[in-house]
């Protein structure tokens, strides 16, 4: 369609107008304005990711603090996950009704203040109100976040661009990781108010992590609504605008050299010819019509299978990434120990040790509550993980237009299933850490894939949304992985594993159904 665009302006009307937006957009080029775009969707990844990527960290250091037990620091590990759950679905149909940056100032903004909150917590109850706030927030603006540099990019470039912006996920472990080391090791006690408010190590550190979401904040409200949502919403104007801004900024030429400078002019209504409704209840009655084509087939269908390898991967991820801190701890003290060298052996001897601990406590009350600190060879790990990470994103991103999203989704899963049981006999700490990245960085690919396939194969109206519920599958994965992994562990150390390894199985095989074009409807 772009290609009689292209040959012969006077059949324009023969193109839908995303068709259009989409040659415009391919005038436009990659320019300094999509430039601005990734930087700003950098800090907003970031600021969100480090919701649940803090946490972690902070547990030993706060655990005396806030005096929480086991149980509590795993619902601190948790509330940010069941807030993502109760906003996801309806922030994704309220953003496809209402746009994309209102949904991104305002998100990261309640995250900049919930994060100031929770570094102020003087209490486990305060932390965890402000965790689970964030991760409302962040539900809200992630999938914004995602459409809207979706939609700025036309189809030739959009598949690497998404890869290139999911890599911000490897390049914040790094940071984070460096922040954490820089900050988590010193002994830092500042009393406030009278000494009210005390405000320990991992206090501060909150604080600078703050900052993040505050920038994503200032640097997207410089940034223009989506021009496809506009188009959706019978705003013409506002989109054509919008198209000669990218044009203007990636080119810097006159806009008298822009073949699409009157786009839709034609199509354009006056107000004295239609009536248009903006009431509250009309447009959120538009929106509910729009998205009915999402439960009919065969995009139904689509979602369904897309939501069970999202619920899948993002389990296999999250336990990954959220465990591998406390799981290389372990191995920090305990490889070599007796001659223990193998993961499992070392993870098996540690959950017994922990299981005779727990019998052998007879006088809780007169024990002393010790902050434990994990280790600089911790710190290095992540680091190290997180820039291994990055390979196979770069990797995706070269091969996407060549490959297809499909083979690569197919590929990746069979390597995840080699390399999760591959980790049963893992031996040295170099293979652990090279494996878990290994991990990672494949399941992170895996989710890219998935969520550019889906902003191209669901339309504008019904595009949040459908990744809303996507994400909201696979947080229902996350939660219900983070939960399991433990007591699996309690079973034996190559339980986990070999679930694991089964679940990857199962994506791999349903990957065989997944779509390698927009279906006709």
């Amino acid at each position: 369609m772009s290609i009689s665009i292209e040959a012969d302006k006077d059949a324009t009307y023969l193109a839908t107008p995303m068709q259009e937006i989409n040659a415009a957009l391919k005038v436009c080029a990659f320019g300094w304005f999509h430039i601005k775009l990734l930087i700003s969707s950098f800090f907003a990844m970031l600021g969100g990711t480090f919701i649940t990527n803090t946490t972690p960290y902070i547990l030993p250091n706060a655990e005396c603090d806030l005096n929480m037990d086991l149980l509590q620091k795993g619902i601190i590990n948790a509330v940010p996950f069941v807030g993502m759950l109760l906003s996801s679905v309806v922030a994704g149909f309220l953003t496809d009704t209402f746009g994309r940056k209102k949904f991104i100032v305002c998100g990261y903004a309640g995250i900049f203040f919930f994060t100031v909150i929770s570094a102020f917590s003087q209490t486990f109850e305060m932390l965890m109100f402000s965790k689970f706030f964030e991760g409302v927030l962040f539900a809200s603006a992630h999938s914004a976040c995602t459409t809207l540099t979706a939609e700025f990019c036309h189809k030739d470039i959009r598949d690497r661009v998404m890869l290139f912006q999911s890599a911000y996920k490897s390049v914040g472990q790094i940071v984070l990781s460096l922040i954490t080391w820089a900050v988590l090791i010193q002994d830092w006690r500042v009393a406030v108010f009278d000494g009210h408010i005390v405000l320990n190590t991992w206090n501060v550190y909150l604080l600078i992590i703050s900052l993040f979401s505050f920038m994503a904040c200032v640097l997207y409200s410089f940034q223009p609504e989506s021009p496809k949502y506009l188009v959706a919403q019978n705003r013409l104007d506002e989109a054509r605008e919008t198209l000669i801004k990218v044009y203007l900024t990636n080119t810097g030429n006159l806009v008298e050299t822009f073949e699409y400078a009157n786009l839709w002019k034609d199509k354009q209504k006056s107000t004295e010819q239609i009536e248009i409704k903006t009431t509250l209840s009309n447009r959120l009655l538009v929106g509910l019509h729009n998205i009915k084509p999402i439960f009919k087939r065969p995009l139904v269908s689509i979602l369904i299978l897309f939501s069970l390898l999202n619920f899948l991967i993002m389990a296999m991820y999250n336990i990954i990434r959220l465990w591998f801190p406390q799981l290389s701890t372990i191995v920090e003290h305990y490889y070599g120990k007796n001659g223990n060298y193998e993961l499992c052996v070392v993870l098996d001897a540690y959950t017994e040790d922990l299981r005779l601990r727990n019998v052998n406590i007879t006088d809780v009350g007169s024990e002393v509550c010790v902050p434990t600190r994990s280790g600089s060879e911790t710190y290095i790990n992540s680091i190290i993980l997180g820039f291994i990470c990055l390979t196979p994103l770069m990797l995706s991103g070269a091969l996407v237009n060549k490959l297809g999203k499909k083979l690569l989704l197919l590929v990746s899963g069979v390597l995840t299933v080699a390399v999760t049981i591959w980790l049963r006999w893992a031996s040295s700490k170099a293979e652990v850490v090279g494996l878990f990245a290994a991990d990672m960085a494949i399941g992170q690919t895996m989710m890219s894939l998935l969520q550019v396939t889906t902003v191209e194969i669901f339309p504008t109206t019904t595009r949040t949304l459908a990744i809303g519920i996507m994400m909201t599958m696979g947080r229902i994965g996350s939660l219900v992985g983070n939960v399991m992994f433990p007591v699996l562990l309690s079973m034996g150390c190559v339980v986990p594993f070999y679930t694991l390894a089964g679940f990857m199985t199962a994506v791999t095989v349903m990957s065989i159904l997944v779509p390698k074009k927009k279906p006709d409807m």
